[in-house]
């Protein structure tokens, strides 16, 4: 019967690569997560840095409509309080080349983007998403944290005290890496969202993360 039972458990794996083409291997059935390993630029690291530093609120939101592969993002006023910074054109241009790659990979006509600076766990506990595909990159900070399948009993998601006490089954996505989260509203991934959560930050910690998820 555990023979039977490991048959029958779904098999779902992450894959990560230094370049984007990675995040194509997201459309494969057997995998929920990939991360494209790649190295922040320096000019756009140090102006996420530099407006973290400012201590000020950020918490922007956009729904961005795509007509076809060749629509340039609408990015007017996005964290556009922090234009005089050095960086803030790449910064954007970076965002604006992120969204354009989701549309085409996923085909998404509607994009909801979402930028905020944080000083807490947004979502402390491990869980899943309820939509199709979630893009998340951290600019600077702590980056999101994630489980391989089997590590925790998906019927103890929420739940602190079921949560991994050994550090070293936590996986975490580092600064700058771009990552594709499947969740349970993909077709045919039901019961195998990735799990997840926000890192915890101490007193004075912020993180810049930018999220991207497919409307329409």
């Amino acid at each position: 019967m555990r023979t039977l039972a490991r048959i029958a458990q779904p098999l779902v794996s992450d894959v990560r690569g230094q370049t984007p083409d990675v995040m194509t291997r997201i459309l494969e059935d057997d995998v929920n997560l990939t991360i494209w390993q790649r190295q922040l630029p320096v000019h756009i690291g140090d102006f996420s840095t530099l407006l973290l530093s400012l201590n000020e609120p950020l918490a922007d939101a956009l729904i961005l409509e795509m007509a076809d592969e060749k629509t340039r993002p609408n990015l007017t006023g996005l964290a556009s309080r922090f234009n005089d910074l050095e960086g803030y054109e790449s910064f954007i241009a970076d965002i604006s080349w992120l969204v354009s790659a989701y549309a085409c990979l996923l085909g998404a006509k509607r994009i909801g983007l979402r930028l905020r600076a944080l000083d807490k766990a947004m979502c402390p506990r491990f869980h899943v998403d309820h939509v199709p595909v979630r893009l998340i990159t951290t600019y600077a900070g702590k980056g999101s944290q994630w489980l391989k399948e089997g590590v925790m009993a998906r019927r103890n998601l929420g739940q602190a005290l079921a949560e991994p006490a050994d550090g070293s089954m936590i996986e975490q996505i580092n600064t700058g890496e771009v990552a594709l989260l499947k969740g349970e509203k993909w077709q045919g991934n039901d019961g195998t969202g990735l799990i997840h959560r926000s890192p915890a930050v101490v007193a004075g910690e912020r993180r810049l993360i930018l999220t991207l998820d497919w409307l329409a």
